[in-house]
């Protein structure tokens, strides 16, 4: 680890314990230096100042793999575009950041400290502007699409069919962040349920979570004929270009869609590969996308489609979660088997481990990152390898 890596996780440390009250420090600062910047965000700042601490979060952890980090702060730079974030903006938010991490540091903080932050912010600043200019080059900053379908499921489940204004390039396993005119400025991210089409339409699955805005209105207020306001396209849950071997695809509820996508890029591309896709749900009314499944893996010889149901005794299956089914299988997982994983925290979480428990490499097992990781979890991760390698955290 270089020093300046170090610095920074072990300042980030002192921060940490504080994470809720730097984060409206931040903002509060930021908004009150430059208050023209308050309206390119949402009316409730919760959600967002959680976004802020989690991507720090990642950014900070992430210092020891380049690759990585450019990755993420590329996306990050490209989905700014959607807010309105120009350049002269990383100026205003580099001295808001510094001037926290200053004060939340308290006794400890050090002229070393804001030395080693100032570079790696503008660094990131940089690579996050150069990513925004590249793609403002051939992309617009967002997208209008048209509802052209909306099926219900339930009380809380909806499948929405969008058709974008303009072509939105997107990779299987891909997510998008969606607004609607309802709630304005608040943006949510959906994974695309879909390999790229012909047309260009997306298909997402949405739940309905207790108070949220806009999964709510997706699902309940969102009829054909509506429009949408689409971000870009991101995320790294797509095939790795390098790999040929069998595909093992674990979903859990609508963290489907993803896979589901990767499914068809398989069925369209290389339809003799083996891929196993595995999906728990509650309660067979969440079997919503079972029919297109059944239709996908009769029409591809290689793939073949495992449900199990976990809180509904009278289905005539398997019963369980995704998790448990990967117990009792009884085929191998080869060394060259690539696992792909979606759906919520817990479940990812349970999945990965009952996949190391069976020998699975980690290299070969792919997830988006959790959005519940939080800034005290990687500072106490960062705590315990110093103790471990007996040198002082601070």
């Amino acid at each position: 680890m270089s020093s300046d890596s170090r610095i920074i996780k072990e300042s980030f440390a002192l921060m940490a314990p504080e994470a809720d009250k730097a984060s409206a420090y931040f903002y509060g600062r930021l908004f009150a230096e430059h208050p023209q910047l308050r309206t390119l965000f949402p009316p409730a700042m919760d959600r967002q100042r959680d976004r802020m601490l989690r991507a720090l979060t990642r950014i900070v952890w992430s210092l020891e793999d380049p690759d990585s980090l450019t990755g993420y702060l590329r996306d990050l730079g490209r989905d700014h575009r959607k807010l309105g974030i120009r350049p002269e903006h990383y100026a205003a938010v580099g001295t808001a950041l510094i001037a926290t991490l200053r004060k939340f540091g308290g006794p400890w903080w050090t002229p070393r400290m804001e030395a080693a932050w100032t570079a790696a912010f503008s660094a990131a600043a940089a690579t996050m502007i150069d990513a925004a200019e590249a793609e403002a080059e051939h992309s617009p900053p967002w997208w209008v699409g048209e509802v052209v379908g909306h099926e219900r499921y339930g009380h809380d489940l909806a499948v929405l069919t969008i058709r974008p204004d303009q072509p939105l390039r997107h990779v299987a396993g891909q997510h998008i962040s969606v607004q609607t005119a309802r709630w304005p400025r608040v943006w949510r991210r959906y994974s695309v349920a879909n390999a790229p089409r012909p047309d260009g339409a997306l298909t997402l699955h949405v739940r309905a979570v207790p108070g949220g805005w806009v999964s709510g209105a997706l699902v309940r207020y969102t009829k054909v004929g509506d429009r949408l306001t689409l971000g870009p396209a991101m995320g790294g849950l797509t095939l790795q270009a390098a790999s040929g071997g069998d595909l093992l695809l674990v979903a859990g509820g609508t963290g489907l869609a993803p896979l589901k996508a990767l499914a068809e890029q398989v069925a369209a591309t290389e339809p003799g590969r083996r891929v196993h896709l595995v999906w728990g749900v509650r309660t067979t009314v969440d079997l919503y996308a079972l029919p297109q499944l059944r239709a996908l893996e009769a029409g591809c010889a290689g793939l073949r489609v495992t449900v199990a149901v976990s809180d509904d005794p009278s289905f005539d299956g398997l019963q369980g979660t995704a998790a448990d089914v990967l117990d009792r299988l009884d085929e191998p997982l080869g060394p060259d088997t690539d696992v792909y994983v979606s759906g919520p925290a817990a479940m990812v979480a349970r999945t990965v481990g009952v996949l190391r428990d069976r020998g699975v490499p980690p290299e070969r097992i792919h997830h988006d990152e959790p959005e519940e990781a939080e800034p005290q979890v990687a500072a106490a991760r960062f705590v315990e390898q110093r103790v471990t390698a007996r040198q002082p955290a601070i």
